[in-house]
C-alpha cells in the first residue's frame, strides 16, 4: 500500500470506488470538519480561561484527528477479513486495560469516574477504543452463530459480559448501555433465536436497575430528567442550560461564535453537551441539516449492509451505523431533554481523541464494507467450468 494513501487528501484510488463508497467517504468528512469547527468555537472560552490558550483543546483535537485519520485509512485500505482476524485481539487486550484503571492508584479519576490510564500528555480511554472492536467480533460471533459449538459461543458471551461489566464498574452506565445494545442489535440482525434475544434484553435491564438502585448519582440523573426545574441550581442545572442554549437558537441562530451559554454557564460545553452550542449558534436550521445528515449517513449504511454479499459485513456496517447513528441520536436527545443525560460524546463532534479515534475507525470499517460489496463479483458455477474447459483447450 502506497504510504499517501494514508492522508485521505492524497488517496487518489478513492475516485475508482463504488459510488456509496464515496458518498460516506465525503459525508465522513464533511462531518467531521463541521464538528472541528464547532468544537473551536465550543472549547474556545473554557480553554482560555483554564490554559491562557483558546486553542488548547482545538489543537489537541487536530492531533487526534491526524492519528484518527491514519487508522481511517488503514481500514479503509486493507481487506476486512484482516481485520476481522485481528479484533478477538484487541477485545482482550482492551478488557484487560478496561480492569487495569480499576486498579487503585493506576487508573486516573475525573469526576468521580474512573475511565482513563495516563500516557503522558494523552490519557487512554479503553471503553472507547474498544467500541469498534466489539462491533467486529460481535460480527464474526454472531454471523457465525449456527456454524460455532457451545464452548466457543459461552466462552465470548462471557468475555462481552466482562467487558460490560468492566465499564460498568467504572462506572460508565451511559457505554455500558451502548455497547450492550449494540452487541444486542447486531445478534438481532443476525437472527438469533428470540427466546436468547430476550432473555438478554431482560437481563440487561436488570443489571441497569441495579446499578441505578446502587449508584446514588445516577438516581439523581435520572429524577433531574423527569423534573430538571425541582433542583435548577443543582442536579438540574446542566439540563436547564442545555435548554436554555437550544432555545436561545431560535430559527437561524445567534451565529458562529456568539453562543451565550458556553461562555462558563453551559458546563462541559465541548463535550456531552456541544451538540447545545451548536443548536444555539445555527438555530433550528443548522439542527435539522445536521440531522439530515446523519438521515443521509443512516440511509447509505442501511443500502451498504443490503447489498453485502457476506453475511458477516452486513452485521459489521449495521454495527458500525449503530456506533455513528445511534451514539449521534443518544447525545442529541441528552441535549434536548429527550433522554437523561448521560455522558456519550457526540461522534466527530465531541472533545475527545478515544472517542475521535473509535469513530473514525468505525466510519472506516463501514466504507471498507461498501467497497468489498461493490467489487465482488459471482461468477455462476457453470461459468468456472466453462472457464476451465476453455483453459484445458488452451494448453
Amino acid at each position: 500500500m502506497n504510504l499517501r494513501q494514508l492522508i485521505p487528501v492524497f488517496n487518489s484510488s478513492a475516485q475508482d470506488w463504488a459510488i456509496d463508497a464515496r458518498l460516506l467517504r465525503w459525508l465522513t468528512f464533511l462531518w467531521l470538519f463541521i464538528g472541528l469547527v464547532v468544537l473551536f468555537s465550543a472549547s474556545y472560552p473554557s480553554a482560555d480561561a483554564e490554559f491562557g490558550d483558546g486553542m488548547y483543546y482545538f489543537k489537541r483535537q487536530i492531533i487526534s484527528v491526524i492519528l484518527g485519520l491514519v487508522a481511517f485509512n488503514l481500514v479503509v485500505n486493507f481487506p476486512l477479513r484482516s481485520v476481522l482476524e485481528i479484533a478477538d485481539w484487541f477485545v482482550i487486550l482492551l478488557l484487560g486495560v478496561i480492569f487495569i484503571t480499576l486498579i487503585p492508584g493506576v487508573g486516573t479519576t475525573t469526576n468521580g469516574a474512573t475511565r482513563w490510564i495516563a500516557l503522558g500528555p494523552f490519557p487512554l480511554q479503553p471503553s472507547e477504543l474498544i467500541k469498534p472492536f466489539l462491533v467486529l467480533q460481535g460480527a464474526r460471533i454472531f454471523g457465525h452463530w449456527d456454524k460455532l459449538t457451545w464452548k466457543v459461543r459461552l466462552t465470548w458471551l462471557f468475555i462481552f459480559c466482562c467487558v460490560l461489566l468492566g465499564i460498568l464498574l467504572q462506572p460508565n452506565l451511559s457505554t455500558t448501555a451502548l455497547c450492550g445494545m449494540t452487541l444486542w442489535l447486531i445478534a438481532l440482525a443476525a437472527g438469533l433465536p428470540y427466546s436468547y434475544l430476550g432473555g438478554t434484553a431482560l437481563g440487561g435491564v436488570l443489571l441497569a436497575t441495579i446499578s441505578i438502585s446502587v449508584k446514588e448519582y445516577q438516581r439523581r440523573r435520572i429524577m433531574s430528567f423527569l423534573n430538571p426545574w425541582a433542583d435548577p441550581m443543582q442536579d438540574g442545572y446542566q439540563l436547564i442550560q442545555s435548554l436554555l442554549a437550544v432555545g436561545s437558537g431560535g430559527t437561524w441562530g445567534s451565529g458562529f461564535g456568539l453562543s451565550q451559554q458556553k461562555l462558563f454557564y453551559l458546563p462541559i460545553q465541548y463535550t456531552d453537551f456541544i451538540f447545545a452550542v451548536y443548536a444555539e449558534e445555527f438555530g433550528f436550521a443548522g439542527s435539522l441539516l445536521l440531522l439530515l445528515l446523519l438521515m443521509a449517513y443512516a440511509a447509505l449504511a442501511l443500502i451498504v449492509a443490503i447489498k453485502a454479499q457476506n453475511p458477516i459485513h452486513r452485521l459489521v456496517a449495521i454495527g458500525a451505523m449503530i456506533l455513528m447513528v445511534g451514539q449521534s441520536l443518544l447525545n442529541i436527545g441528552v441535549a434536548t431533554g429527550v433522554l437523561p443525560t448521560t455522558g456519550l460524546p457526540l461522534p466527530l463532534f465531541s472533545y475527545g481523541g478515544n472517542s475521535m479515534i473509535a469513530s473514525l475507525i468505525a466510519a472506516g470499517l463501514l466504507i471498507r464494507v461498501a467497497r468489498e460489496s461493490s467489487e465482488a463479483e459471482i461468477v455462476s458455477l457453470q461459468g468456472r467450468r466453462s472457464a476451465a474447459r476453455r483453459r484445458r483447450r488452451e494448453q
